[in-house]
């Protein structure tokens, strides 16, 4: 049950960013500290990539595991009220990654998606990092 009435609900889906998150930030700073250089929100480019690296052809995805549906987390359950209506804007999201994502590989582009459980899991976000860092050789 929602403890909190239509309008709070509202004010706080309302302030969620879709941009500059505190995931987006913690990966854009260790990027930024380990030599990369990168472009944000590239408008040229399918679904505006959260973070571009030009020299490497690489975008990298910073997706919520809620907003995004990450399949098997914990993180990204449908909410109890409104199953019918969380459900469809839920699978929109995931189709338009899923188009974004082929678009952007049909372009050359290499895809990078880095999920929210995985920045807060220090090992698999570590990995995530090399896997990354390995662009450079």
């Amino acid at each position: 049950m929602d403890n909190l009435s239509p309008e709070q609900r509202r004010r706080t889906m309302a302030a969620v960013k879709s941009r500059d998150t505190g995931l987006e930030i913690i990966v854009r700073r260790l990027l930024h500290a380990s030599g990369f250089r990168f472009r944000l929100h590239r408008k040229d480019l399918p679904g505006k990539p959260d973070i571009v690296l030009p020299k490497y052809r690489t975008v990298i995805l910073v997706h919520g595991c809620f907003w995004h549906q990450h399949p098997e987390c914990k993180y990204s359950s449908i909410p109890a009220t409104r199953q019918d209506y969380w459900q469809a804007k839920l699978n929109r999201n995931v189709l338009r990654d899923q188009k974004n994502t082929l678009e952007l590989t049909a372009l050359g582009w290499k895809v990078f998606i880095i999920w929210e459980c995985e920045i807060k899991d220090k090992m698999t976000f570590s990995e995530k990092i090399h896997q990354l860092l390995s662009l450079r050789h």
